[in-house]
């Protein structure tokens, strides 16, 4: 069983080696230097090879999941005034209706993340990402052929289920192949892809909504129809094309760039190789400290933070400032400015300029400070800044957050758990969101913005908290190594044992 060269013998080695030969070691270290620098830049040289071929094509599919999952906020009010929107096709949806047509698609989507996010190992990549897409697609066309309440409810509920595991299977999965440290800058940008879907789907639903009537369908019909076809063909795609892991399907490179991309991950991350799961890797991730506070963060800024982008435009277009058709379009800011802060947010951490958990907590304060000013100021186009500013900010927090949470997590199993089941606690915006801002409660919502501001003030707390908890854990785990049997099987073992 090997076992890695210990950091501290390596130190007091050359430390001895300094005093018996210090013209020796300064050539040595210069050397060591320069072999290092080249080992660097071979990485990411290799590294920019996966990003066009791996993480560039998940971007573009991300952005045509999340297109799928935000076109329901759109279709609210699309073509409102003329009585062709979906609420009145299905039979005059009341308020409490239309929020559990929101809120069906998050409860499969969150129950079957974690199994599905362990499946993706288990089936290969290739073969289960294409399966989501290939069923997301049909059963997003499915809910133009809704008739009624109960009609759209069992499309929802289905399609929910089908998306599950596509955005926690992409971490896994990019965890296979980047080590952590060097994910904040690429999550961030697939993120950013993700959100920026809010921008075309307010721009979709405004085109679309001239539509209305065409071949006798409404244009909410034609937003589902339309929007379904796309991830059908990625589908087809991702089966014959998708690389799954750097021993496996990745023609696009070379025998040794395999080993290079292979020998630049921790040993704590996720390898091919181990077994899909190992109950004693389960174990340590539900002992873990960061365990539920990662999950409190997640279930806060959540509901807190993301709450409101499930009625985004009908929260926009009750501040009175235009039509339905223009609201589409007024939605189309908040996410054209978070991507932007999202990737330069993404920029300054990788330089090191600022920590993920002080980005966070800086932007979880702006977000607070603009729903008080939502309840307090009456003026509509300030009210517009503010929820604007306020959904930016967090766009921004989970994709900084992300890289930290799978570096916690040891292990092949331990971290397919770890972010399956952290984003189906995100999955409360979509079940709660929607019921705190009910149109009930507009067009104030001083009583959602008062849960997004106690939430959010949650979340503060449950960040701080899990940052301590981390920078302790760090401290301890440089006492550890992690070796793998001849069976698969991973374990971590104390340096001080091994020295023993």
């Amino acid at each position: 069983m090997a076992i890695g060269r210990d950091k501290h013998q390596s130190g007091f080695g050359s430390a001895v080696v300094a005093k018996e030969n210090h013209l020796g070691i300064e050539a040595s270290s210069t050397t060591s230097e320069t072999d290092s620098e080249a080992q660097i830049a071979k990485i990411k040289a290799v590294q920019r090879k996966v990003d066009i071929k791996l993480l560039a094509w998940y971007c573009f599919v991300y952005l045509i999941m999340r297109i799928h999952v935000t076109n329901i906020t759109n279709t609210a009010i699309m073509n409102e005034e003329t009585g062709d929107d979906i609420k009145t096709q299905l039979g005059g949806l009341s308020s409490n209706q239309w929020a559990w047509v929101i809120s069906i698609f998050f409860y499969p989507y969150a129950a079957f993340e974690p199994a599905s996010t362990l499946l993706l190992k288990r089936f290969k990549p290739n073969l289960w990402m294409s399966r989501i897409m290939l069923t997301w697609g049909i059963l997003s066309m499915c809910q133009a052929a809704a008739q009624n309440y109960a009609g759209i409810l069992a499309a929802r509920f289905f399609l929910g289920l089908a998306e599950a595991g596509f955005y926690p299977g992409v971490l896994y999965h990019l965890s296979f192949w980047y080590p952590a440290d060097n994910m904040a800058l690429r999550i961030a940008f697939f993120y950013a892809c993700g959100q920026f879907s809010g921008t075309i789907s307010g721009l979709l639903a405004y085109g679309l909504s001239f539509m209305n009537g065409v071949a006798g369908l409404a244009g909410w019909r034609w937003l589902f129809i339309l929007e379904g076809i796309p991830i059908l063909l990625c589908a087809f795609y991702t089966f014959f094309y998708l690389p799954n892991f750097p021993d496996e399907r990745a023609r696009f490179l070379t025998t040794e760039e395999k080993n290079v991309i292979v020998d630049s991950l921790p040993k704590t991350q996720p390898k091919a190789g181990a077994k899909t799961w190992n109950k004693d890797q389960v174990k340590a991730l539900f002992t873990d400290p960061t365990f539920p506070t990662f999950t409190m963060i997640w279930v806060c800024h959540a509901i807190g933070g993301w709450g409101v982008s499930t009625v985004l435009p009908t929260v926009i277009y009750e501040l009175g400032l235009t039509d339905t058709a223009k609201a589409q379009l007024m939605t189309m800011p908040a996410y054209i400015f978070g991507c932007s802060c999202l990737v330069l947010i993404g920029w300054a951490i990788r330089r090191k300029k600022v920590t993920p958990w002080l980005a966070a907590i800086g932007l979880e304060c702006i977000a607070c400070i603009c729903y008080i000013l939502l309840i307090t100021v009456h003026v509509p186009v300030a009210r517009y800044i503010f929820v604007t500013l306020a959904l930016s900010c967090s766009i921004s927090i989970y994709p900084i957050i992300w890289p930290e949470r799978i570096r916690a997590a040891h292990g092949t199993t331990a971290a397919g758990l770890a972010i399956g089941m952290t984003n189906a606690a995100a999955q409360l915006n979509g079940i709660v969101g929607p019921q705190i801002y009910q149109p009930r409660f507009g067009p104030e919502y001083k009583v959602s913005f008062s849960c997004s501001i106690g939430l959010l003030c949650g979340a503060i707390i449950a960040i701080s908290t899990t940052w301590f908890l981390v920078a302790k854990k760090d401290r301890q785990r440089r006492e550890e190594v992690v070796v793998m049997d001849g069976r698969g099987n991973e374990e971590v073992v104390d340096v001080e044992n091994i020295k023993k």
